[in-house]
């Protein structure tokens, strides 16, 4: 058989030629067109359950979050194996998935299995899929600043939005941003609430994490003795805080064709309201 190939090689040696020149070219056309990564994805399919339980301590989120969501996973057709981690706080499970299944598919499966989960869980705990990417998928990375930080070189025109001559910062809301710690706060809050939502917009993005910063939170701290005077406690004010941030839609008036709507807004939207 290779004596046949070599002498038929030997014979029609312009028409090997003229076929190997076509593969050659065709090759080539195909190595341009090929997609390199400079780090591939060798993730396997996965989907990572995150649970926030700020209460809890490692071993509890371990006896009482983690294990009753892998417990909910076990059986699941098409999962592989599952893994996960409990600290103080947070618990993460991941379920790794068998390569030829659908992922998307395997989500909705493994959603299901969390509505059913989540009755065992602690009050307040609300497990969450991550986005569908891996640690491989990340693509940029960015910060947020100042234009003109401590405001250096920055025009001053005090009463607007902008730096100020004391030093300050003021926000288009007109908070007076008065140190290093309130200034990091607006920024993280720029991120997350402008910044961040335009992005995820954008077609193909899973993501987008917010690291850094200063998350802004109004923390309030009773004074122990005037509770005691009053038989308060701790959990009285807190679900006063909670009753008096509401906002409630009443019905609507119909008069001369128009209607309406009838609502009480009880939000909070300054320090002087929640105290």
């Amino acid at each position: 058989m290779i004596a046949r190939i070599l002498s038929f090689s030997v014979q029609a040696r312009w028409l090997v030629v003229f076929v190997t020149a076509i593969i050659a070219a065709y090759g080539s056309y195909e190595l341009t067109r090929l997609p390199i990564d400079a780090l591939p994805d060798i993730t396997n399919k996965q989907v990572q359950i995150n649970s926030l339980a700020p209460t809890l301590g490692p071993e509890e989120v371990e006896k009482r979050v983690t294990f009753p969501i892998e417990n909910a996973l076990a059986g699941l057709a098409g999962v592989e194996s599952t893994r996960s981690f409990s600290r103080n706080g947070y618990g993460q499970v991941t379920a790794i998935f068998r390569e030829n299944t659908n992922l998307y598919f395997m989500r909705q499966q493994v959603a299901e299995r969390l509505a059913q989960a989540k009755p065992n869980l602690p009050p307040g705990v609300e497990p969450q899929m991550g986005p569908v990417s891996t640690g491989l998928g990340e693509i940029f990375m960015y910060t947020v600043e100042y234009a003109n930080p401590d405001g250096r070189g920055a025009p001053v025109r005090d009463g607007e939005a902008g730096w100020q001559s004391d030093g300050s910062y003021l926000t288009l809301e007109g908070e007076r941003l008065i140190d290093e710690v309130a200034r990091l706060a607006y920024l993280r809050t720029v991120q997350d609430w402008i910044v961040r939502p335009q992005l995820k917009a954008v077609p193909g993005i899973a993501d987008i994490d917010s690291l850094g910063g200063y998350e802004k939170q109004y923390i309030v701290e009773p004074d122990p003795t005037k509770l005691a005077a009053y038989a308060l406690s701790y959990s009285d004010i807190a679900k006063a805080l909670e009753a008096a941030n509401l906002s409630i839609g009443a019905n609507y008036i119909q008069r001369a064709g128009e209607a309406y709507l009838v609502r009480a807004d009880a939000r909070i939207r300054s320090m002087d309201e929640i105290a």
